[in-house]
């Protein structure tokens, strides 16, 4: 039958599960962390434009059908 851990062996035993795990993770270098930064920058960037101008077209039809 398996040993029953306490609670700081169940602690001990996630800590050392969680780095094996990070071990194995494939951390992205710096050109890659770059190039997928300015993505998402860029794409945010676009996304509060295209937001933007279609409140404004919004609120110009709708303000007038409302006062």
């Amino acid at each position: 039958m398996a040993k029953e851990l306490g609670f700081f062996g169940k602690i001990t035993k996630f800590i050392k599960q969680v780095r094996g795990e990070l071990k194995k993770v494939n951390w992205p270098n710096k050109k890659e962390l770059t190039s997928n930064t300015l993505v998402v920058i860029l794409t945010v960037i676009a996304l509060i434009i295209f937001i933007g101008i279609i409140d404004l077209t919004l609120a110009n039809i709708i303000t007038p059908l409302i006062t």
